[in-house]
């Protein structure tokens, strides 16, 4: 039965039905028609219930202008649909045909030096290109009128990956309406980029261009802009199609599909406009930290969709765009797999299910591997399948959130990640991924959330990082701190206003106040390898000159220039790190300060390699390591996946999973 979201539109629950989906893209344009009867066979012996259609069909199903070509994708749906697999449709859009390029060489994007990007890969369009936009509503109107009622519609899945930037002439002219709504006058705008610098100021709105080639160091707030206008840009794209599908199937969920940390989207923007939150993840298998990687962008994701979520892409194998490509070893597959269903997923997808022979990713690996059915690869997607379709029906749905929030935010990233800084080694994202890890190691539930979010349900908020902090932000962690709650702070947080302003003092007052930082006298970046001794730990990328005003010093630098003076401080419940920790002192930190705000991992005593998490009242326990594992959890249980009862101890072998249930 359709449970109705708030704002009316369906969710994932209309698309799973009880279960979790588990399939992935599925390109029969790319082989014989002989070749679908088998797809299907395996695909029902593989235990496959949902596949996405079309994703880079358009040049199939419009070979001329104007020209339908259904008839294929009519047998495909029926054949599916007749054998009980449901198909997540997308639309082309991603990957123009030539002709459009041809004929509409407008419809290309250019980069900064404003050369052209050709047709002959993917994602070659201009997202401010009016030409593109109306052929691009031309055949999603055409393919939702004709399948918006089909049996077999599950999902509609606009575009793909949408990433693509431009910098050419048509771009221009709607950078500029952009900057005109953002700021209606010249004068704001100069105000806002600090044109008096370099003699920049712009007299006549013709005189305004994105960021090209620049002889030295574009305006920063002129790229910061760009960012946030090519982001809005591509999701009026989303939009205009979403609304196009949700016209003819308004019963049906509508996503696209998130790339992991990917910087050109606001996520947090763009999952208000999204029935179903997806993402495509692919941790290297050679990564030690790949099993951390996997768990950031899943509580990221689950954050966005503030429930169960869609895992749309992952690799069965190897992929195909590494320097070198390493497949993944036995059992990694369904760990991992499992790993996502823990954080919510309730969607099991990979990218592609039969592996191609031809084109640029025919070594990327499929469900179907090129070995075929005897494959150790399908064989292992295989008894996935039937292990979730076990299993499924009593996990689906299920949502948990946690107690601790980590506060990410895409202006910030945009802003802190440009060039011109105080250290070019100073990566926020990879800042957010050291504190994510210190948290995951201590075994510690986390959410992500946006630094205006309210933060009043939860008992720890982590900052890694805000290079850029508003007004409304800075106010909100604030009140969030004198509501009770525990607020742990990386370095350079707070530094900016929205504009790229630097905050008088250096930091801004609010945070220098609630943080008991009387002056910020100067930053001290480190050089890498270099580090700054302090108390009980090693700090790394960076240091601070801070005199602390009625803050209590938890640990001081030792030798060196900041000889003495303080590295972690503490007023109340507000904690402010003014270097990177090495990561077991950082894990230590976040464990303490955790604990003093009462927040216990989420299972005592685990082994290093084990990651606990629940999902409602189900605990997954999951074994990222190669080696036998006991563990223990208080208590009887019952294993839905071993099919056991467990009491206090739980045996799991090499990349073991369980779901144990009360």
């Amino acid at each position: 039965m359709r449970t109705p979201r708030p704002d009316g539109h369906p969710g994932l629950a209309d698309a799973t039905r009880g279960r979790i989906l588990f399939g992935g893209d599925y390109n029969p344009e790319q082989w014989p028609e002989e070749t679908w009867q088998e797809d299907v066979r395996l695909m029902k012996e593989a235990g496959v219930n949902s596949v996405t259609l079309g994703v880079f069909a358009w040049a199939k199903l419009e070979p001329r202008p104007g020209a339908r070509e259904f008839g294929w994708l009519d047998r495909v749906m029926a054949l599916l649909h007749g054998n009980g697999v449901g198909v997540v449709l997308a639309t082309p859009t991603s990957s123009p045909p030539p002709w459009l390029g041809r004929l509409h060489p407008d419809t290309l994007p250019r980069d900064q030096d404003g050369r052209t990007e050709w047709w002959g890969g993917r994602q070659h369009f201009s997202h401010s290109s009016a030409v593109y936009r109306r052929h691009a509503a031309a055949i999603t109107e055409d393919l939702a009128a004709r399948y918006g009622d089909h049996p077999a519609l599950t999902m509609w899945h606009v575009n793909n990956e949408y990433c693509t930037y431009d910098w050419g002439d048509e771009a221009a002219g709607t950078f500029r309406r952009w900057l005109r709504d953002r700021y209606g006058t010249l004068d704001a705008l100069n105000s806002a980029w600090g044109t008096a610098f370099w003699s920049q100021g712009y007299g006549d709105w013709a005189e305004v261009l994105p960021p090209r080639r620049a002889h030295y160091l574009n305006n920063p707030t002129q790229v910061l802009d760009f960012k946030r206008y090519t982001s809005d840009m591509l999701l009026e794209c989303y939009v205009a199609e979403r609304d196009i599908v949700r016209r003819y199937s308004p019963h049906v969920p509508v996503t696209t599909n998130f790339m992991p940390m990917w910087a050109g989207q606001d996520a947090w923007r763009w999952v208000q406009e999204e029935d179903v939150v997806s993402v495509d993840l692919y941790p290297d298998p050679r990564d030690p930290f790949g099993a951390q990687h996997g768990a950031l962008v899943q509580d990221m994701t689950r954050s966005q969709a503030r429930g169960p979520w869609m895992l749309m892409e992952q690799a069965a194998g190897p992929v195909n765009w590494r320097g070198v490509n390493h497949p993944k070893p036995p059992g990694l597959n369904r760990l991992w797999s499992f790993q996502a269903v823990a954080r919510g997923a309730d969607a099991v997808c990979y990218f592609q299910w039969r592996q191609s022979r031809q084109g640029a990713e025919k070594f990327h690996s499929g469900m179907l591997g090129h070995a075929g059915e005897q494959g150790r690869t399908y064989q292992e997607v295989s008894r996935l399948g039937a292990e979730l379709d076990r299993v499924g029906g009593e996990i689906s749905g299920r949502h948990s959130a946690c107690e601790v929030a980590v506060l990410h935010d895409w202006h910030a990233w945009w802003a802190g990640s440009q060039d011109a800084r105080p250290s070019r080694e100073v990566d926020p994202a990879e800042v957010v991924r050291a504190w994510h890890r210190a948290l995951w190691e201590a075994h510690i539930g986390t959410d992500f959330a946006h630094p205006e979010h309210d933060l009043s349900g939860y008992a720890l908020v982590v900052v890694p990082q805000l290079y850029l902090l508003t007004d409304a932000a800075a106010d909100n962690l604030v009140a969030y701190v004198r509501g009770g709650g525990t607020l742990v702070s990386g370095f350079l947080t707070g530094i900016a206003d929205e504009e790229d302003r630097v905050r008088p003092g250096g930091m801004d007052v609010r945070l220098r106040e609630l943080f008991g930082i009387r002056t910020l006298h100067e930053w001290w970046p480190l050089d890498p390898g270099e580090y700054a001794g302090c108390d009980g730990f090693r700090g790394t990328l960076w240091s601070e000159e801070i005199e602390a005003g009625d803050a209590v010093a938890h640990s001081r630098y030792q030798g060196g220039e900041l000889d003495g003076l303080p590295a972690v401080l503490r007023r109340g419940r507000a904690w402010y790190v003014s270097t990177l920790p090495e990561p077991d002192a950082l894990r230590e930190l976040v464990a303490d300060v955790a604990a003093a705000a009462g927040v216990r991992p989420v299972l005592d005593g685990l082994p290093a390699e084990v990651e606990a998490v629940r999902r409602g009242d189900l605990l997954f326990v999951l074994n990222h390591g190669r080696d036998p594992v006991t563990v223990a959890v208080p208590g009887t249980h019952r294993d839905l996946l071993g099919r056991r009862r467990v009491t206090d101890s739980l045996e799991l072998g090499r990349y073991g999973v369980a779901v144990l249930s009360p």
